[in-house]
């Protein structure tokens, strides 16, 4: 194991849940409704209420663990302590390759929200190297920027609403008998891609030991910042089903941009702009940060190169490891199109989270908040959810675990020899 300075533990009960909600409430809000639509139609509701249900069971595994284990890297120790080496490094690469995919796409998502046509790459860029350098001065300035930048997507969200509520509805609604008439595997599929709007809710365990007073705020920040996300996500969806129906919403590119146009507020629309765009940095933010503190703790038990345990003396920040990350994003962005890595992400994650639950599992009574069966049922959605999902993105998922798995193999046979 590398020797590593710890990290300062200056994040309370309020900036965790800032910090949680900023990672749902991202730009997924935006956007994911959409496919959702196109797999489901209308049952994308009944989608919704499963994936709150893997994502609650999951959060409150996360929170379990947590408390036991208040350290950088998340699910990656939690793996390790309670199943072993293996376990762990997989939890570990598929958190960490699949999301700094996601950071490459969340910039391109702000970017092309924002940026003039033509300058998408280098805006994009510019978001990643902004935003690491707010990371690198401080775990306090990021919470303190995400504070704002979730403040101003609630408020753009909430108007919104009430525009979209309060204006003519276009030839949208919603009829009961249309919630099951795509078939539940399709109902599925919906869930598996608005899990990932979800897939934020444990960043704050990634980040553990900055939490103050860690075993009772990082599950109370988890569970809190899960259902202040999942009331946001009904509401949206309703008004959008309401305004445009399942088939308007299906082929919309910008589904909230459309509600508003449909409910007369034309003039509303560069703003729900400016908030999607805000929502992509505010998610890219906890991203940033919660990708380099598993990077560091993979670092620190060898699993990835030792340059990446350094943390900085002075902003006691894990440095190294984000200027890496924002390095490998920026070549990214500008060679590979990644805007289309929603289903590889939720297959890490969900794997992810399937090792968190069985990890929670065997846990020894006396650190158990929540029942097995939370567990157990976390468990069996994950893999529900990971199964529906695109062949694609699931052909993707098992290639990058080949891969990670091979090259720690062939490291483990080096130190050996």
């Amino acid at each position: 194991m590398k020797s590593s300075a710890p990290l300062a533990r200056r994040l309370g009960l309020g900036d965790a849940v800032v910090i949680g909600v900023g990672s749902m409430v991202g730009a997924g809000v935006f956007a994911v409704f959409a496919p959702a639509s196109a797999a489901a139609g209308a049952g994308l509701l009944i989608g919704l209420a499963i994936a709150a249900i893997v994502a609650f069971c999951n959060a409150t595994s996360s929170a379990q663990l947590a408390a036991r284990y208040p350290t950088s890297g998340g699910t990656y120790i939690y793996g390790r302590e309670q199943l072993g080496q293996w376990p762990g490094f997989l939890a570990g690469w598929s958190f960490v390759i699949g999301k700094t995919a996601s950071c490459a796409a969340m910039a391109l998502t702000f970017a092309t929200y924002t940026a003039p046509d033509g300058y998408t790459k280098p805006v994009a860029v510019a978001a990643i190297i902004a935003l690491t350098a707010v990371n690198y001065f401080g775990v306090t300035r990021t919470a303190g920027l995400t504070r704002i930048l979730v403040t101003i997507v609630l408020v753009i969200l909430a108007g919104t609403v009430v525009l979209a509520l309060t204006g003519p509805r276009a030839s949208g609604g919603i009829d009961p008998a249309m919630l099951t008439d795509a078939g539940w595997y399709a109902i599925l599929q919906s869930a598996g891609l608005l899990f990932f709007a979800f897939a934020g809710y444990a960043r704050i365990a990634t980040m553990g030991e900055e939490v103050i007073h860690p075993e009772r705020t990082i599950p109370r920040a988890i569970v809190t910042a899960l259902g202040i996300a999942l009331g946001v996500y009904v509401v949206v969806a309703v008004t959008v089903l309401l305004v445009l129906g399942p088939d308007r919403l299906s082929t919309s590119t910008a589904p909230l941009v459309d509600v508003v146009t449909a409910a007369g507020q034309a003039w509303a629309t560069p703003v729900v702009r400016v908030g999607a765009g805000v929502a992509a940095l505010g998610a890219l933010l906890a991203l940033i940060a919660g990708v380099g503190r598993t990077s560091l703790a993979m670092a620190r038990h060898g699993d990835l190169p030792s340059y990446l345990t350094a943390v900085h003396p002075k902003y006691s920040v894990p440095h190294h490891a984000e200027i890496t990350l924002a390095v490998v994003v920026s070549i990214l962005i500008v060679t590979i199109d990644l805007r289309d890595a929603i289903g590889f992400s939720s297959f890490g994650v969900l794997l992810y989270y399937l090792i968190a639950n069985v990890s929670a599992y065997s846990q020894a009574s006396d650190q158990r908040r929540y029942p097995r069966a939370f567990q157990l049922l976390g468990a069996l959605g994950c893999l529900t959810l990971a199964a529906t999902l695109p062949v694609t993105s699931i052909a993707v998922g098992i290639a990058v675990l080949i891969v990670g798995v091979g090259v720690r193999a062939l490291r483990i046979r080096r130190h050996r020899a």
